[in-house]
């Protein structure tokens, strides 16, 4: 499977972008749930050959029951908790309407989570999204709602995965073509809820999506741009798996070697379901997987929605979350997103999946205005005290 060869980066629009990656972001969700903590080889045996779509859960009837996934219908188009996340910090942007940080977290996101019942596709019910979001989310509560601790600092202690960087492409779109300033952002952000390299983790994926909307964006470009902010084994997790992908034109041949480049930087080890005993404990010297996999499926893909979101999807694990990036970084960079899997997934989750990118679109515009007077109004102060001027 050759993606085909396309190149919507230059043409797409602020709307189209953010449409783009957060639909496709919910799409890659539901895609990846299904199969998550498999083995490539395990998703062949079950479905006999790769997922090429959407796809019902693992164990068919039996999802309220069957371990270890019950009692959530994972598949049959249901977004899992990375999108209920992703849609939770669009609400907090749509309050807010400006640069968020971890006292935002405190004051509005762990509110939502804990106070108004939504409906949460996988468990078929109105729930709190509390009662579905996993433990290193529910971190986030009992951290900052009743341990009352400093925001930007919650995150210490908590079990070091992509449980932030995973809902972090709202912050990209909202600094949108400036990737230094959506790190930045994010990992103020995801300070709240992640430490070491699950924060850093956080912090380049939003940079990695404000990367994919600049005008004539490629999937090297992207990759470049995280690789110019990216530090300790992050960076070098993203460089090895990059190195190998560039190898590679079709996820079928990349799955194996992609993982063979990232195992030396994963703690959770060859056994997803069974990780290892030094398995997301704080580092410099390791990174989560699913980031540099995603960034690795977008370059094999050559930034084509579907294929990079396939591949990651069959690539197992934690893939999911992995195919939640991929999709993110191909939508934002102007692929279109499949509309028979969006309608699917839309209808599946009983999600409106293109009101929360309406919203942050007009977040976004707002706080560009806003960074353009306060940029202003810098210059001026800066001038006045005997600083260089706009002409000097």
């Amino acid at each position: 499977m050759t993606p085909p060869t396309q190149d919507h980066s230059t043409a797409a629009s602020l709307d189209e972008r953010v449409t783009g990656a957060l639909v496709g972001a919910a799409v890659g969700d539901a895609l990846g749930g299904p199969v998550e903590g498999y083995s490539p080889e395990q998703i062949v045996e079950r479905h006999g050959g790769r997922v090429h779509g959407v796809v019902g859960p693992w164990n068919g009837d039996a999802w309220r029951t069957a371990r270890p996934v019950a009692p959530y219908h994972k598949g049959d188009g249901h977004v899992t908790d990375d999108t209920l996340m992703t849609h939770a910090l669009v609400r907090v942007y749509g309050t807010v309407r400006d640069h968020l940080d971890a006292y935002a977290v405190a004051e509005h996101l762990v509110p939502d989570l804990i106070t108004n019942p939504r409906w949460i596709p996988e468990l078929e019910a109105e729930a709190l999204p509390l009662q579905r979001i996993f433990l290193a989310e529910k971190w986030l509560v009992a951290r900052i709602h009743y341990g009352h601790v400093d925001p930007r600092e919650a995150g210490t202690g908590n079990i070091v995965n992509c449980g932030a960087a995973m809902y972090m492409a709202p912050v990209g779109l909202v600094n949108a073509a400036h990737p230094a300033a959506a790190y930045a952002e994010a990992l103020d952000v995801a300070g709240a809820h992640q430490s070491s390299y699950g924060r850093e983790a956080a912090g380049v994926f939003a940079a990695a999506v404000a990367a994919a909307c600049a005008p004539g964006a490629t999937p090297d470009s992207v990759v470049a741009a995280c690789l110019a902010l990216a530090k300790d084994g992050t960076r070098a997790a993203i460089e090895a798996v990059c190195e190998v992908a560039a190898c590679h034109s079709d996820f079928e041949s990349a799955l194996a070697p992609l993982r063979a480049a990232v195992a030396p930087y994963d703690t959770v080890g060859p056994d997803y379901r069974a990780p290892s005993l030094g398995a997301r404990r704080p580092s410099r010297l390791h990174a989560i997987e699913e980031l540099p996999v995603a960034l690795g499926m977008l370059l094999v893909a050559g930034g084509d929605f579907r294929h990079a979101v396939l591949g990651a999807v069959n690539y197992g694990r934690d893939c999911d979350s992995i195919a939640t990036m991929a999709g993110a970084l191909a939508g934002a960079l102007g692929s279109p997103v499949p509309e028979d899997w969006a309608k699917t997934v839309a209808e599946a989750s009983r999600l409106d999946l293109w009101e929360p990118a309406a919203v942050l679109t007009a977040v976004a515009r707002e706080v560009f205005a806003r960074d353009v007077r306060r940029r202003r109004a810098h210059e001026e102060a800066f001038a006045a005290i005997g600083g260089v001027g706009c002409s000097g």
